[in-house]
């Protein structure tokens, strides 16, 4: 993903995916009002996490007597997951579950960085209900007309090998050169494998299945567990490099969300408090799950030594944190040292 400049291109881009997605429902409003009925889009199928968090934010709403009632588009009937920031963006989709685009804000890209946190209760701290991120991620949406209402965790991210490589490199850059892995294309996913020695190849992520089949690229990075199970049969090393932590946004229209009467805008921060509450007390055992699945199915996980963890996370801290501070400015990334306990 890359950078967009707001401008013409993207009040056509919006009026187009406007009008794909009235030619699949009839029920798309040409702009969001604090009535009694709103949309709720993402674009997962139901054994995602997203499909979870919105039956349970269902369920609260109703418990909290709130007058709003939920017009439910799971799976993409509404557009792919850009398409639905933009539409929460522009205001035509009043809350989405989706994750950051950076083409409207490279700034955005944040999401990606590397080693904020490494294990689950680190994460909880800083992405978690009323996480310390939290206020960072608000100050860069406000700016679009968004707010996040919280995160939805999906998992820690490491590196991949496909099969018949037999290499698991875990050592960088001693190990990495030469090994072609697939990034997705973001400039900040390049650079990291790029300081780790390794040959970064951006790639969408519709190609990478197809991708390591034929060897077109030795492994993939930015894999959470449950992604990893699903590519089972393609590959045959797992390496918890756990440099990233996948999170998405719960997104809400700035100007719908302040629009709505106070009881119904504090019903609805309520039944989203409890159902991150939620998320982030089952999110964990879903992930380890997954991370057993990966190993019954006969791919061999392997952890980085003290060291090997040591010297990779150093790599990041000196390189694509600086590199980071260039898109979000120093008082931003200073706020992210401060939280992570990063000098």
């Amino acid at each position: 993903m890359f950078r967009k400049s707001r401008n013409t291109l993207k009040s056509l881009l919006c009026s187009c995916t406007l009008a794909a997605a009235t030619l699949t429902t009839t029920v798309v409003p040409t702009q969001a009002a604090a009535d009694d009925s709103f949309i709720l889009a993402h674009a997962y199928p139901s054994e995602h996490i997203f499909h979870q968090t919105s039956e349970k934010f269902r369920e609260q709403l109703a418990k909290q007597g709130s007058k709003l009632e939920i017009d439910y588009h799971p799976g993409g009937d509404l557009g792919d997951w850009t398409s639905l920031f933009e539409q929460s963006m522009e205001g035509v989709i009043p809350m989405t579950l989706t994750f950051g685009a950076s083409e409207f804000d490279g700034r955005l890209d944040l999401t990606w960085l590397g080693y904020v946190v490494d294990n689950w209760d680190d994460a909880r701290k800083v992405y978690g209900p009323n996480g310390e991120i939290q206020e960072v991620y608000n100050q860069i949406l406000a700016d679009l007309d968004l707010v996040a209402l919280g995160t939805i965790p999906t998992g820690f991210g490491s590196m991949a090998i496909r099969k018949g490589i037999g290499k698991q490199p875990t050592s960088f850059p001693a190990d990495a050169k030469g090994v072609k892995v697939r990034v997705p294309p973001v400039p900040i996913a390049i650079e990291r494998f790029k300081n780790w020695g390794f040959t970064a190849v951006p790639m969408p992520y519709s190609e990478l299945y197809t991708a390591l089949q034929l060897g077109t690229v030795d492994g993939r990075a930015f894999g959470p567990a449950v992604e990893i199970w699903q590519m089972r049969d393609v590959l045959e090393s797992y390496i918890l490099t756990r440099d990233y932590f996948e999170h998405a946004f719960w997104l809400v229209n700035k100007s719908w969300y302040e629009e709505l009467p106070a009881a119904e805008r504090d019903k609805l921060n309520a039944a989203a408090n409890a159902t991150l509450q939620w998320v982030w007390s089952e999110a964990q055992s879903i992930d380890e799950g997954f991370l057993n699945q990966v190993r019954e199915a006969g791919i061999n996980v392997v952890e980085l030594s003290p060291q090997e963890l040591k010297t990779a996370k150093e790599k990041l801290y000196a390189n694509e944190w600086p590199f980071m501070e260039k898109q979000v400015g120093p008082q931003i990334m200073n706020k992210v040292r401060a939280i992570a306990g990063v000098n």
